[in-house]
């Protein structure tokens, strides 16, 4: 039986960079079809918004909490827990399958400041999450009600380019790209993103066809940071990534296939998501290696927020924080294997591991906890200022994948 976890790294997670605005043109077009409405700019809220949001807040003691699908164990423990020790009744549910159509549905709702249904929902960063919060459509965060998240969450969270200071968000969980190799093929360590344009392994390198995902790798590739990225900077990438393709070095333009093509030897190296690689080992029995390469890796977050019209809010932090209890948050882990936002889970996962021995290899993994030396070397994606820049982005390397 597919281990649910695995489902999810082989599913959604394509989708959801593919859907928020960082892949193909045209679907990026038809997921962001729907502008917000809100207050256009509005990335920072007001020195009294915070205040003004939650004052008089009261518990209704349930709240509706929409999520991916499989993204917690089916039997809902921690949900079980929570309302054991606050009364709050939550009602879960997987109704968020991509990022642009799942904006494109609440956006008419928040647009005209009516309920969606959803007291929290978890999305990711990307186009969408930008269209949100500058559309006036996620409550800004009490961070005083968010204690356990205040004294157990990695620092690094904090400075998130697309919500920096957590005004918004707080994550759910995080995953990274990097590279992924069978050492037995390519006979020794890869340690950097010119390992994958080196003509020792013509024939046998992956690439990602998500031009955000290629698109970065062939700007670190030329020593420049994606996040700061100019059209310049992306022609020259793109011209790098041609001669890679041009001279036979790669095998194929990848989507989630690629650790399919990696477990039949058909590439020896190539782009990988972290969560993928870690599950193909532990399901298959395989010895892949994965790496942040010494240019830098890039992260992706998926995270909690609060609609600005949620009838439950304060329920709806109360759970959030819940979330960042040590406890909850290694046992959350446990089950959906990426990145936990919580280091001291790690501790609580070995202590785990006594009982469930399986959980060992999760708590001993870097890509389920990074280091801090990992998490300094990992970009987040580049913020588009408009859709035409973003389409000028993808005019420049569509061609490299579709030529």
């Amino acid at each position: 039986m597919t281990d649910p976890s695995l489902i999810r790294g082989l599913t959604n997670r394509r989708d959801v960079l593919k859907m928020s605005g960082l892949a193909g043109l045209g679907m990026a077009l038809a997921a962001c079809g729907v502008k917000g409405k809100g207050s256009p700019g509005a990335s920072a809220p007001a020195a009294d918004a915070v205040a003004k949001f939650w004052a008089g807040r009261t518990s209704n003691g349930k709240l509706n909490f929409a999520n991916w699908p499989l993204y917690m164990d089916p039997k809902h423990p921690e949900l079980t827990k929570f309302t054991a020790a606050t009364g709050v009744q939550v009602k879960y549910e997987e109704v968020i399958q991509e990022m642009g159509p799942w904006f494109a549905k609440v956006q008419p709702q928040l647009a005209a400041g009516q309920d969606i249904g959803y007291d929290l929902m978890v999305i990711t960063n990307g186009i969408q999450f930008k269209q949100f919060r500058d559309s006036g459509f996620l409550a800004p965060l009490d961070h005083s009600k968010l204690t356990n998240y205040v004294a157990n969450a990695d620092p690094a969270y904090a400075k998130e380019a697309f919500d920096p200071g957590n005004v918004y968000s707080i994550p759910w969980t995080s995953g990274i790209t990097g590279i992924a190799y069978d050492e037995k093929k390519t006979g020794r360590p890869i340690t950097s993103i010119a390992d994958l344009f080196d003509p020792a392994f013509k024939g046998k390198v992956g690439m990602f066809s998500d031009t955000s995902e290629l698109g970065n790798f062939g700007l670190m590739a030329l020593g420049v940071n994606p996040e700061k990225s100019t059209a310049e900077d992306w022609k020259k990438a793109a011209a790098k990534l041609k001669e890679q393709k041009s001279q036979g070095i790669l095998r194929n333009y990848y989507d989630q296939s690629y650790i399919d093509a990696l477990g039949k030897g058909e590439v020896w190296i190539t782009q990988a998501w972290s969560g993928d690689v870690f599950q193909k080992n532990v399901s298959d029995g395989t010895d892949f290696k994965f790496v942040i390469p010494s240019e830098g890796g890039t992260i992706w977050t998926d995270n909690f927020a609060i609609p600005i019209t949620a009838k439950n809010p304060l329920d709806a932090i109360k759970l959030m924080d819940f979330f960042y209890d040590v406890t909850n948050a290694a046992t959350l882990a446990e089950y959906i294997n990426f990145v936990c936002p919580v280091p001291a889970a790690q501790e609580q996962i070995k202590k785990d591991a006594a009982t469930n021995p399986d959980l060992a290899a999760v708590a001993a993994s870097p890509l389920v906890f990074p280091g801090a030396a990992d998490y300094a070397k990992l970009h987040y994606y580049r913020e588009f200022a408009t859709e035409a820049e973003h389409q000028e982005y993808q005019s420049i390397f569509e061609p490299v994948v579709l030529s």
